[in-house]
């Protein structure tokens, strides 16, 4: 069992800047791929970005690519997703996710076995 608690959510202007972190405890010592989702209200559950177990691969959605960077700690079990350049669309609740690691990019909430309780993000026009 892996427990997963993000923070650094809150409420930023458009054009702003924004770190994300999750911390996972418990069973730390299985490889682990690692995600971030977002969720905004009456939308489904959306991949945001995806690093694997050592933090060689990473890979993002359309709407993320050169905006948001993950990057991983595992010497200290963090996980981050640094977002650049805010936009109103991307305010909604953020999910971090882990699963064990299958060698290759997952996108699918499906694919994810551990999951936080999420963190609000609201960016304003």
């Amino acid at each position: 069992q892996v427990q997963l608690v993000e923070s650094g959510g809150r409420l930023v202007q458009a054009g702003g800047s924004l770190r994300l972190s999750c911390a996972a405890s418990g069973r730390t010592d299985t490889r682990y791929m690692m995600g971030w989702f977002r969720q905004a209200p009456g939308q489904e559950r959306k991949f945001v970005a995806f690093i694997n177990w050592n933090g060689d691969t990473e890979y993002y959605a359309d709407f993320g690519r050169g905006r948001f960077t993950i990057s991983r700690n595992n010497a200290k079990n963090t996980v981050d997703l640094q977002m650049l350049r805010l936009k109103p669309e991307d305010t909604a609740i953020y999910y971090c996710a882990a699963g064990t690691e299958v060698y290759h990019i997952c996108t699918g909430p499906l694919e994810y076995a551990y999951w936080g309780q999420g963190i609000q993000v609201t960016v304003s026009s």
